[in-house]
C-alpha cells in the first residue's frame, strides 16, 4: 500500500504512537489536522487523533475510533450536518454524541459493554442455570426493570435468582442482563439530554437493532447506520490530510 490511515487504540498511549484528542467542539477539519503520521517499513501511516470533551457535571470523557465513525456518517449521510443530531454509537465504552451543525459539542460514555462482559464472563450470574440459548422474554423483562427506574444494582442479582428459583436458563439470564444495562444505558441518556433532537444509531447492525428496539419503547424511532461503513468512510475521506495543512 502506498499509504496506511489507522484510528481508535493505534494512537492511543499504549498503541503504535500517541495522538492527540482534539477538544470539543470540533469539526472533522479540527480533528482530521491533528492526525499524526509515521512510517511502517517505508510506508507512510498516517493516526488520527480522538475526540476530548469536558461532560456538564465537569468530568473530563474522551473517545478514540468513535470519532472517524461520527465523521465518516457525516460524510456519508449530510443531512446529519444540519442543526442538532444525537448520535448513539453502543459497543464495549458506548458514546452518545451531541452534533450541532456538523460539530461534535460533546458526547458522553457509557461502560455498557465492558460491563456486559465482566458480568457473563467472570460473575456467578450466570452459573446458576442450563447454558442454552433460551432467551425467551429475558431482553424484554430487563428492559422493563429499567424503563421502570428500578435500582441497576440490585435488579442485576435477578439474572441469578430466576435461575435458582423461577427455572430460567443461563441463556435467558444473559439476554436478561443484556436488556438491563441498555435499558439503563438509554434511560439516563434520555433523562440527560436534548430528545427532541434526531437520533441516529453507528455501529453493528444486530446491536443496532437491539438498542433500536429499546428506543422504540419512548415511542422513538431511529435511522440506524453501519459502523464498519462508517469507520471506513471517515478513514478515507480525511485520509493525508497533512498535504493541505
Amino acid at each position: 500500500p502506498e499509504h496506511i490511515t489507522l484510528c481508535g487504540m493505534a494512537g492511543s498511549r499504549n498503541g503504535l504512537l500517541e495522538a492527540p484528542y482534539a477538544e470539543c467542539p470540533a469539526s472533522a477539519q479540527t480533528w482530521s489536522r491533528q492526525s499524526v503520521f509515521s512510517t511502517l517499513d517505508g510506508i507512510p501511516v498516517q493516526i488520527m487523533a480522538g475526540l476530548a470533551c469536558v461532560r456538564t457535571n465537569g468530568a473530563p470523557d474522551v473517545m478514540r475510533g468513535e470519532e472517524t465513525q461520527i465523521f465518516g456518517a457525516l460524510a456519508l449521510y449530510p443531512e446529519l450536518a444540519q442543526g442538532r443530531q444525537l448520535l448513539a454509537l453502543p459497543g464495549t465504552h458506548g458514546k452518545w454524541a451531541l452534533l450541532e451543525n456538523g460539530c461534535v459539542a460533546g458526547f458522553q460514555t457509557f461502560l455498557s459493554g465492558e460491563l456486559f462482559a465482566l458480568l457473563c464472563a467472570h460473575s456467578t450470574l450466570l452459573r446458576a442455570g442450563e447454558n442454552d440459548d433460551d432467551a425467551a422474554d429475558g431482553f424484554e423483562l430487563g428492559c422493563q426493570s429499567a424503563r421502570r427506574n428500578e435500582g441497576l444494582l440490585g435488579a442485576l442479582f435477578h439474572a441469578r435468582s430466576a435461575q435458582l428459583r423461577s427455572g430460567k436458563s443461563a441463556g435467558w439470564a444473559r439476554a436478561y442482563l443484556s436488556g438491563l444495562i441498555i435499558g439503563h444505558e438509554i434511560r439516563e441518556m434520555l433523562s440527560s439530554s436534548a430528545t427532541d433532537a434526531p437520533i441516529t444509531l453507528i455501529g453493528d447492525p444486530a446491536l443496532n437493532q437491539r438498542y433500536a428496539e429499546v428506543l422504540k419503547a419512548y415511542d422513538i424511532d431511529v435511522a440506524q447506520r453501519d459502523g464498519g461503513q462508517c469507520a471506513i468512510a471517515g478513514l478515507m475521506n480525511y485520509k493525508d490530510d497533512h498535504e493541505t495543512r
